[in-house]
């Protein structure tokens, strides 16, 4: 069998490395962050620690390859392949996607869009009209990724691939008229992969942010209707500062103490410095959380040197919180990561 992965581009000079230690001994680079590859039906990512690098994880069940732009009729004979092969599976959705993301070229964006379009006619789909992230993560979803090598096709679950969209990534914008820097994209991007794991949090919900300042995390939350309790010696930008459901406290994250009897849904912790010492002063306020309570971190990889560095780092991350008492949930790359990761807890 074949799978298609994808390594993000910030780790290229780390791809060939990541490959091996996944136990690939070969394989095809398609575009600047996708890898085709051979195995057996054995070969199980969650067996290798360089797993924590694969943003999107795809067995493949179709591939044409050929050159798309120069191909006669390529949408209508891609269609109709598709429709032949999975004419019976009991599809959800139907998501398409370019191998290069973000490429100043809108040609094979434009041609997915009109891909997805045409298989959406087709297929009886349930999710048709309604936002991809309403699709149920153990459903069965067509992904299929398409650029200059050709196009490469799957059904599979959202959770067993990495992502609602194909490929993994939705384009979040840092831009927003909410937004005050990069930050509210990558914790907007966090909660989306989360819902691959369990529900959305409710608006009402209350998030303790140890490191919050200068608020750019903060910003996102309060547009999706949380609550929040930022915590940082440092200001608060002044668009957020005086938000009606945002409480501030000026103070160091490892001393602070919350307000007796005072329970939170979800804690949210990006601040900088060693990762295991942020940890440390997560697995601190544990007593504050509810049963189920949600933690998103930010694993931050700057004093590592090296690959071999990060996956020792990571173990002694993962033995930290299970000792603290959380329990795994999920961890991936994201778009707005850059040389560092994102995990996810929850409180027994």
């Amino acid at each position: 069998m074949q799978r298609l992965i994808r390594i993000s581009e910030v780790f290229a000079p780390l791809h060939e490395e990541i490959l091996s230690r996944c136990g690939i001994r070969s394989a095809k680079r398609l575009g600047r962050e996708y890898w085709l590859f051979s195995c057996d039906e054995a070969w199980d990512a969650a067996q290798h620690e360089a797993s924590l690098w694969l943003r999107w994880n795809m067995r493949l069940d179709h591939a044409w390859p050929c050159v798309p732009e120069k191909t006669e009729d390529f949408i209508e004979k891609s269609a109709m392949a598709l429709m032949r092969k999975f004419a019976t599976a009991p599809l959800q959705q139907v998501m398409v996607g370019p191998l290069l993301s973000g490429s100043p070229h809108p040609l094979y964006k434009k041609m997915a869009a009109q891909l997805q379009q045409r298989l959406r006619m087709e297929f009886p789909l349930p999710c048709r009209d309604r936002d991809p992230e309403l699709q149920d993560p153990e459903g069965l979803t067509m992904f299929v990724l398409l650029g200059k090598e050709g196009l490469f096709a799957s059904v599979s679950t959202p959770r067993e691939c990495g992502g609602f969209y194909a490929g993994g990534s939705k384009h979040i914008s840092h831009r927003a008229a909410h937004s005050i820097s990069r930050a509210g994209a990558k914790v907007a991007e966090a909660l989306h992969f989360l819902r691959l794991h369990r529900p959305p949090l409710a608006e009402s919900s209350q998030w303790l942010e140890l490191g919050a300042s200068p608020g750019g995390m903060t910003a996102e939350l309060l547009e999706r209707g949380f609550e929040v309790i930022a915590v940082d010696r440092a200001p608060m930008d002044a668009r957020v500062a005086s938000h009606p459901r945002l409480q501030s406290f000026a103070e160091n994250a490892r001393t602070f103490q919350p307000p007796r009897g005072t329970l939170y849904d979800a804690l949210l912790c990006d601040m900088n410095g060693s990762a295991e010492e942020s940890l440390e002063v997560v697995i601190s306020k544990i007593s504050c959380l509810r049963s189920g309570a949600i933690v998103v971190f930010t694993m931050k990889t700057h004093r590592a040197a090296d690959l071999s560095e990060i996956l020792a780092l990571h173990q002694r991350v993962l033995r930290q919180a299970k000792i603290g008492g959380l329990v795994f949930l999920a961890q991936t790359h994201l778009t707005y990561n850059r040389n560092e990761f994102t995990l996810f807890w929850k409180v027994p």
